[in-house]
């Protein structure tokens, strides 16, 4: 059984409304199991309590849900009502739709947000931040709370101005040059750090990603992990 970490709380940001996907990602079957069950069990499986943000009472039935205090507002409406509720100063957070991440990339993430105390813990991959699958301070609730109630969803931008708010600095690492430096094993030899972060945004990416994860549970993959101390 995973131990239980009591430094970090875990969150699937499940929101979205699936439009151009044409049906509900948080349900659609990756390996015979939805989306949305194999993130949670992706942070449960490293000792992460973890719950869904997003106005989604529908995915009870899989975890508590978090429900948006600012209506229409995008993810960063999500980030928001889960760090008010949240009972821990670190904050992890994955997005419904990434079946390639691998668990043991989310341990080092949280692992790194520990070390640090950053206020945000921010993967990049090939120059794109990825502000969705990130490690987030309750100390930014105010700062971001400020940004939704002026009318700004942007994520990166409410997270940078409440950081800024604190005088803090955050932590954007490249996925790419971290992985490099690793020993071999550290980070399972497949998938390859390039998909990691390939969402599943619409037909064509469900079609694309499926082969690709069913490899990936025939070998090392991302559903495995190891609790994080």
């Amino acid at each position: 059984m995973a131990r239980s970490n009591p430094v970090v709380s875990g969150f699937v940001i499940a929101g979205g409304q699936s439009s151009r996907m044409g049906r509900d990602k948080a349900l659609l079957t990756v390996n015979g199991a939805p989306l949305i069950a194999q993130a949670l069990d992706r942070l449960h499986g490293l000792g992460i309590s973890a719950r869904i943000c997003g106005s989604r009472p529908d995915l009870g039935r899989f975890a508590e849900v978090i429900p948006d205090n600012f209506s229409r507002c995008g993810p960063l409406a999500g980030i928001e009502a889960a760090l008010a509720v949240s009972g821990t100063e670190l904050n992890l957070f994955l997005p419904v739709d990434l079946p390639l991440l691998p668990a043991a990339f989310v341990g080092w993430l949280a692992a790194r947000a520990e070390a640090s105390h950053a206020v945000a813990t921010i993967p990049v991959l090939a120059l794109r931040v990825e502000p969705l699958c990130a490690v987030y301070s309750r100390r930014l609730l105010e700062g971001i709370r400020r940004s939704l109630a002026a009318g700004d969803r942007k994520v990166m931008k409410g997270v940078r101005a409440a950081a800024a708010s604190l005088g803090e600095a955050i932590d954007l690492f490249d996925v790419e040059s971290v992985a490099a430096a690793l020993r071999a094993g550290e980070w399972p030899a497949w998938p390859p750090v390039t998909e990691w972060f390939r969402n599943l945004n619409t037909p064509a990416d469900y079609e694309r990603v499926t082969p690709l994860a069913a490899r990936d549970s025939a070998g090392t993959g991302a559903k495995g992990g190891h609790p994080i101390s």
